[in-house]
């Protein structure tokens, strides 16, 4: 996929899962990843914090085979690491507020990839757009375990984003099945979901009630 076709599948994404292995087992990572495509997510990450680089690109390379064995694929991110994108296949990457710039993360992942970057502020979401990020997360708005040295940022943050910032917006922190209303009602279009979706018995039938609440909200 060109840069082009790739931002065009980022402006139709509203599901954005990430597959942690903070909660998976390393080998139930690959019927994870299964699963999160069966559920209908728009976007799949993989994030993998302290794993080495010959292992993040084992377990990346084969996410990618299962991504490209079905007719809906999703959009393939890599959390940090922008060096390993093309060797992994992922359609881009994303970085943290403490991370490489997104201009050196593009370079550095090829620049027909996209670069999505965390933002935790209006000023950092401004900022991000500036440098040239394809989209944003805004978050975390509620307290989660998997960013637990963040402080939440509010729903407010959401409206104030929406205002100012144009390129797609991805709420995220704390987003699960019962503070996905409030989350949407705050003006959210696009959600990230981790700990509550990987941690369900379920996970096809858990993203297909996320789909249906985001179809809703249109």
């Amino acid at each position: 996929m060109t840069l082009s076709e790739r931002r065009v599948a980022l402006e139709q994404a509203r599901f954005y899962a990430i597959l942690d292995t903070g909660y998976v087992a390393p080998d139930r990572l690959f019927a994870v990843a299964a699963d999160i495509v069966q559920c209908g997510a728009d976007i799949l990450q993989l994030r993998a914090k302290g794993w080495a680089r010959s292992e993040i690109v084992r377990v990346g390379q084969g996410v990618r085979e299962i991504l490209d064995g079905v007719a809906r694929r999703p959009l393939f991110i890599l959390n940090d690491h922008p060096g390993l994108a093309e060797e992994i296949g992922a359609d881009g990457v994303h970085v943290g507020q403490d991370d490489l710039p997104v201009g050196t993360a593009r370079e550095q992942a090829g620049d027909q990839r996209l670069v999505g970057k965390s933002t935790h502020s209006l000023d950092q979401a401004m900022a991000a757009e500036r440098e040239g990020a394809d989209y944003i997360g805004v978050g975390p708005l509620f307290a989660t375990p998997t960013k637990p040295d963040y402080l939440p940022v509010g729903l407010q943050l959401i409206a104030q984003v929406a205002e100012r910032v144009h390129v797609p917006q991805f709420c995220i922190g704390g987003v699960n099945g019962t503070t996905l209303p409030e989350v949407l009602a705050a003006g959210a279009r696009r959600v990230v979901i981790v700990s509550d979706l990987l941690r369900s018995t379920d996970i096809p039938a858990y993203g297909a009630r996320i789909r249906e609440a985001l179809q809703r909200r249109g």
